[in-house]
């Protein structure tokens, strides 16, 4: 039997681990613009969306148009980081992470609520499933229709209380954001209306 000390065996084993590893970390769709090729692509997405759409009766193509506008369909995406004199790295501003960009006390709500305890922010079904938990629950205290995808994103960006006061009608910006994910979520539905 091999020395497991061995270095030249280590350093195979780690080359095959780091292979593996890369080959289960998902990459973005070639045509994230097109919903029937992402799902052409991304096979098993489509049954990730519609497993969120018939538990929250959130439709496939506001879940899509979240996940597009949060991460750009990149399983591990994080916010930037601040920069101290413009080029030294430094915190990021907030914990949000995976292709919800949700934070860690939105995730650790979602998974108490759900009971769901093994699941993770970097995985496209658990991503649309908690998505589709949010609207959700913006549906029921907000009164939101879960086609909505505009108010549904304000929602989602400023928190419940944020939406409730109506902190987003001073800030274009958020707006901007939710204008962009209601326009997406729109084409979406019209291309998946082609290829379901």
């Amino acid at each position: 039997m091999r020395d497991l000390a061995d270095p030249r065996l280590a350093a195979f084993l780690t080359a095959v681990l780091l292979i593996v590893l890369n080959a289960c970390a998902s990459t973005p769709p070639d045509e994230p613009d097109d919903l029937c090729a992402v799902f052409e692509e991304k096979r098993s997405w489509y049954k990730h969306a519609r497993a969120a759409e018939k538990r929250w009766g959130m439709p496939i193509e506001v879940g899509m148009a979240f996940i597009h506008k949060e991460s750009s369909y990149i399983s591990d995406a994080r916010p930037e980081r601040n920069k101290i004199l413009w080029v030294i790295p430094w915190t990021r501003p907030s914990s949000a992470y995976g292709y919800a960009q949700a934070t860690n006390a939105a995730w650790k709500d979602y998974r108490k609520a759900t009971g769901r305890r093994f699941v993770a922010r970097d995985d496209i079904r658990d991503a649309l499933d908690f998505i589709g938990w949010y609207n959700h629950r913006s549906h029921k205290a907000l009164g939101i229709s879960k086609a909505d995808a505009y108010s549904l994103y304000l929602a989602y960006y400023v928190g419940p209380t944020g939406y409730r006061k109506g902190v987003w009608k001073s800030q274009p910006k958020v707006q901007g954001y939710a204008r962009r994910v209601a326009d997406r979520a729109y084409r979406y539905n019209r291309q998946l209306r082609r290829c379901e």
